[in-house]
C-alpha cells in the first residue's frame, strides 16, 4: 500500500506504481540510468510532471546524468512497501471476479487476493485458483480474522451499498469499486471507482471530439 507521510499530491501518488513498473522493466533489461525524457516516453507522462513528482522526495537524480535505475527502483520499492505482502479480499465471484482470481496480480509480487466471497452455492466452499470462496454472510468474521484492509467489489449494483456497509463493519479501509454504484462511506474509508462503461463512453467521446494533438493528462486531478 502507498503511504503518504509527506502528503504528496494524490495525482502524484497514483503515478508512483506506474514509475515503479517501468523501472523494474529497465532493471530487468540491465539498464543503469534513465533520463526524465525516456521515462516520459515510456509512461506517457510529460517530463516536467515526472521531475515535479520526483522532487517531492528530494534529489533523486543529477542534472546531466539523469536517474540511477537501481537507486530509483530501491527507493520506490521502499516507498510502495513492495517488501510487504498486501492481502486483498474479492467480493463477488462473477465473470469479472473470476477473471481477477485467474490473474491475481501475479506481476505485483506484493499484492494478492487471499480470500473471496459470493452467494452462489456452486462457488461457495470451493477454491478458484487456490483462493477459497466463503459465503457473504461470513464477511465480517473472516476479514477480521485475516486482518484484511482492502477489498475489490465486483457485485451487482443493487447490493453494493449493503455489502459495503458490511465491509466497513469488518474494518475495511480501502475499496476498489467496479460497480456503477456510488457508495456512501465514512471519511476513514477510501474508495477508487472504476466504472468500465463510463470509461468506454468517455473514450468514444474524446475520439469523436478531440484531435490527437490535444493531449489529455488523464491521471492528473
Amino acid at each position: 500500500m502507498i503511504h503518504e507521510p509527506m502528503k504528496i499530491p494524490q495525482a502524484t501518488a497514483k503515478r508512483l506504481p506506474l514509475y515503479y513498473r517501468f523501472l523494474k522493466n529497465l532493471h530487468s533489461a540491465g539498464k543503469q540510468r534513465v533520463s526524465s525524457a525516456e521515462l516520459s516516453d515510456a509512461v506517457k507522462v510529460d517530463s516536467a510532471t515526472i521531475r515535479r513528482d520526483f522532487s517531492y522526495f528530494g534529489a533523486l537524480g543529477k542534472k546531466g546524468y539523469g536517474y540511477n535505475v537501481n537507486y530509483l527502483l530501491s527507493f520506490f520499492q521502499k516507498t510502495l512497501d513492495q517488501d510487504d505482502l498486501s492481502k486483498v479480499a474479492l467480493i463477488g465471484v462473477g465473470n469479472l471476479g473470476t477473471a481477477f482470481l485467474n490473474y491475481n496480480f501475479m506481476k505485483n509480487n506484493n499484492t494478492k487476493i487471499a480470500i473471496a466471497f459470493d452467494v452462489d452455492p456452486e462457488k461457495v466452499g470451493k477454491r478458484i485458483e487456490d483462493v477459497y470462496v466463503h459465503h457473504m454472510d461470513e464477511i465480517e468474521e473472516r476479514l477480521k480474522e485475516e486482518n484484511i484492509a482492502v477489498a475489490i467489489l465486483t457485485v451487482p449494483a443493487p447490493v453494493a451499498q449493503p455489502i459495503t456497509d458490511q465491509l466497513i463493519q469488518a474494518d475495511i479501509r480501502g475499496i476498489l469499486n467496479f460497480t456503477p454504484a456510488r457508495l456512501n462511506v465514512p471519511s476513514t474509508v477510501r474508495i477508487h471507482h472504476i466504472d468500465l462503461a463510463v470509461e468506454l463512453q468517455s473514450l468514444i467521446y474524446f475520439l469523436k471530439n478531440y484531435t490527437g494533438s490535444e493531449e489529455e493528462d488523464s491521471i492528473e486531478e
